[in-house]
């Protein structure tokens, strides 16, 4: 998998809602909040499918109605397309 450049990283944030670049290390963050935790451990549920499918886990912490999210890639030691794809599905899954 091939590490994003930095011009396709201001393309992914541009792509997404909410998530935050950070350089050191490589990644990106976001916090998701739901209506109760029932809701939140749902959609985790739904992302950890697709996770699965795409070979890609996020790393993630939750508290009652939020879940707390980093994407990076460490074999290719920063983001790729793998961490857009699942950024997009969250985004996508938690509205």
């Amino acid at each position: 998998m091939v590490q994003y450049s930095s011009e396709e990283i201001v393309a992914l944030l541009k792509s997404v809602d909410g998530w935050q670049h950070e350089a050191e290390p490589d990644r990106l963050v976001k916090q998701f909040s739901f209506k109760d935790f029932n809701e939140a451990f749902g959609w985790m549920s739904r992302v950890a499918l697709m996770a699965e499918k795409l070979n890609h886990h996020p790393e993630w912490r939750n508290v009652w109605n939020k879940v707390e999210v980093v994407l990076t890639t460490h074999d290719a030691g920063g983001l790729t397309e793998l961490d857009g794809k699942l950024a997009k599905f969250m985004d996508k899954t938690a509205s």
